[in-house]
């Protein structure tokens, strides 16, 4: 697909004629795939971002250097005659002189002039600096291509993300600021962007003053052109660092080990790359860390350190411990974590570790949209401050569900019921994104005024944290509410799963996993999660084993007409349902599925808890215990603490009875006749 170029044939362009571009990235996509396709001399990613960044760095100084009736150098219509290739390499030599100190002297615009031409037209008439993104950030993200980030566990924070999470922190003229994996700058930008404006701390040309504002990134590459935009902006050259975080700052270079000093930041701030495939390894710089030994349980629940190294950790694990080090008394921290670390139990040692000696300021969730279309990692928002926690404290808890994005990266809108886009006063589409409103909501909180609850926000206290579990949905006061609405105003009895199991009305188990090779060998159905459609199980299963194989589990799972299937591990399928029916006895289920089995029928049936755990309620409180562990997500022994709705009343009892039980037996006819009509197709 050719770019759109935007004509512009014979208009001189004035920096007050610039406007805002509304997809940025697809116009820097554009830029790539021309620069990729005429650009001769390189097909690198990491080259022919260097030199798309420059020639972007070139258009910021630009835009920032000219008054509002000045022409601007980047356009096709200069008045002055001089070709475009010479005005824009004229802007570039302008950059190394000004701030030689982070350029090398083999850094060099090397992009021919029809190639400049065409990029000039693509981006001349936008306001490159006001743009509602980080630019550099976006820029990086489309320039240097997917592989290169995905195997450095590098995924660049969102513009409304890192927005929240300074406007949370809220740094005071004067604080000392340190991201120690800054990677485009995005956090110092919008901090130092954020303090110029309330404080007015600018220039007529809008440069920072601030100097107080420092990265680390190892990757040199990354910061170096942070270093070059925060230059730009205003702020002293040599405050961007290449070098590895979690060294022991011994082992830094010498300008990093002087000017980034343990236990002197007022906030620290971070998006740290994570995941297993990058873990590390070194003993070396394990045994520096707390967190870097293994952890024993004690019976009474709590952890102890031991003396023996992890063979592995995760880095977002040490940055959490190199955030507190690099933290004064009394600093804060916002730094953005996988879900596991709040709510998988191997992991509850680090929540342990932190709440000994932290005071948590706000935990907020984030959709699973919030990184795509890089990845779906469910992650969260950790605001603590470094101080010896009180015995019993509040602190905020929120829920973003609308992230201001689709799962592919493109703007979401608030829709009304007709489903057409809501206009502001301006007449521009409101962008469907909760964390604004968090925002407001923690405020709220903080001047001891929350008083709508909500999953926007809500305040919780430290006693109440269970089992360390800081997951902001398992708290949901929303849900909480709901089930107190069905109880007093509806007449519902509410029955814990974990209450029914421990009387004797219903039984519990889980399936098993008979190994890939007995697929194929018979015609006994393996059923999966994915074999659970609308409460019945997939009449033609994809896995299906032999006698032999089913002999060995018929005893040990024994399934049973009007058992329950629940998924309870997966990704986007737990607490699907299913009921076993006489056509169904003969099965193996896998290890993700629960069986649940009614025993006494003197408060419901099978076919009322199947209509239970179907309900809303229900289904959101499955979602809101549901877990990430590891690459798979769960709902573990969790499940025990559901809470299911019962009518009290007898007759709504057996009408729910009877209606699922016909649905049941509807669906057993159809499946008869897809069958039978299969056998006279066959003839």
């Amino acid at each position: 697909m050719q770019p759109v170029l935007i004509k512009n044939v014979s208009k001189i362009l004035y920096r007050e004629d610039l406007v805002e571009a509304k997809d940025l990235k697809q116009i820097f996509r554009n830029m790539r795939n021309l620069l990729a396709g005429n650009f001769v001399g390189t097909t690198r990613d990491e080259r022919l971002a260097e030199q798309l960044i420059f020639l972007l760095f070139c258009k910021i100084e630009d835009e920032i250097d000219r008054e509002s009736k000045d022409p601007v150098f980047f356009q096709l219509n200069y008045p002055e005659e001089s070709s475009i290739q010479v005005r824009i390499f004229n802007l570039f030599d302008r950059l190394k002189t000004k701030y030689g100190s982070i350029f090398e002297p083999s850094d060099n615009l090397i992009v021919d002039e029809k190639s400049m031409k065409a990029i000039v037209e693509l981006i001349q008439d936008f306001e490159i600096t006001k743009a509602s993104r980080d630019v550099i950030g976006d820029a990086f993200e489309v320039f240097i291509g997917p592989s290169l980030r995905g195997n450095k566990g590098q995924f660049f924070t969102p513009k409304n993300v890192a927005q929240t999470m300074i406007e949370i922190l809220d740094p005071k003229l004067g604080e000392r600021f340190i991201d120690p994996a800054c990677g485009t700058g995005g956090f110092l930008v919008v901090g130092l962007l954020n303090q110029a404006k309330e404080e007015e701390k600018t220039d007529i040309h809008g440069k920072l003053k601030s100097d107080r504002f420092f990265g680390i990134d190892k990757d040199c590459f990354l910061a170096k052109i942070t270093r070059l935009y925060l230059a730009i902006l205003g702020l002293k050259e040599n405050v961007v660092f290449c070098e590895n975080s979690l060294n022991s700052p011994e082992d830094w270079k010498p300008e990093v080990f002087d000017g980034v000093l343990m236990n002197s930041f007022d906030i620290v701030c971070t998006n740290p790359p994570f995941g297993a495939k990058i873990a590390i390894k070194s003993k070396k710089t394990l045994k520096n860390y707390n967190l870097g030994h293994k952890w024993k349980r004690n019976p009474n629940g709590s952890w102890t350190e031991s003396k023996t190294l992890h063979e592995k950790q995760p880095p977002q694990i040490l940055f959490i411990e190199r955030c507190l080090s690099l933290l004064k008394t009394g600093g804060r921290m916002g730094i953005i974590l996988p879900d596991g670390v709040f709510g998988n139990p191997s992991d509850r040692y680090i929540l342990q570790y932190l709440l000994q000696q932290v005071k948590i300021l706000a935990v907020i969730s984030c959709s699973h949209l919030t990184f795509l279309p890089h990845t779906h990692t469910k992650t969260s928002l950790l605001f603590i401050e470094k101080n010896n926690p009180p015995m019993d404290y509040s602190f905020f808890m929120a829920i973003a569900e609308s992230v201001g994005h689709d799962k592919n990266g493109k703007p979401l809108y608030l829709m009304d019921k007709k489903g057409d886009c809501i206009l502001n006063e301006d007449g521009e589409k409101i962008i469907n994104d909760d964390f604004p409103k968090i925002v407001q909501k923690y405020r709220k909180f903080k001047a001891e005024s929350l008083n709508h609850i909500s999953h926007l926000g809500f305040s919780f206290n430290s006693s109440q944290i269970i089992n360390y579990i800081l997951i902001p949905e398992f708290y949901n006061p929303e849900i909480t509410q709901r089930l107190g609405l069905l109880k007093e105003d509806y007449n519902y009895q509410l029955q814990r799963i974990g209450d029914l199991v421990k009387d004797g009305i219903i039984q519990i188990s889980r399936g098993h996993e008979i190994g890939s090779k007995f697929y194929g060998t018979g015609e006994i159905p393996f059923v999966r999660t994915s074999d659970l459609i609308n409460w019945e199980i997939n009449i033609d299963p994809k896995k299906r084993v032999s006698q032999e194989v089913f002999k060995q589990y018929e005893e040990k799972q024994d399934i049973k007409k009007g058992d329950i299937l629940l998924v309870s591990d997966g990704t986007f399928l737990i607490g699907k349902t299913a009921m076993v029916t006489e056509k169904d006895t003969q099965i193996i289920i896998q290890s993700h599925l629960k069986k649940i089995r009614v025993l006494k029928k003197d408060l419901f049936d099978e076919f009322v808890l199947l209509w239970a755990l179907n309900t809303d309620i229900v289904q959101d409180q499955i979602k809101s215990k549901t877990f990430i562990q590891s690459t798979i997500s769960t709902l573990g022994n969790r499940l025990m603490d559901l809470i299911l709705p019962i009518p009290h009343e007898s007759g709504k009892l057996k009408a729910i009875s009877q209606e699922i039980r016909e649905i049941i037996q509807e669906k057993m006819r159809l499946r008869d006749r897809i069958r039978n009509t299969s056998k006279i197709l066959e003839i």
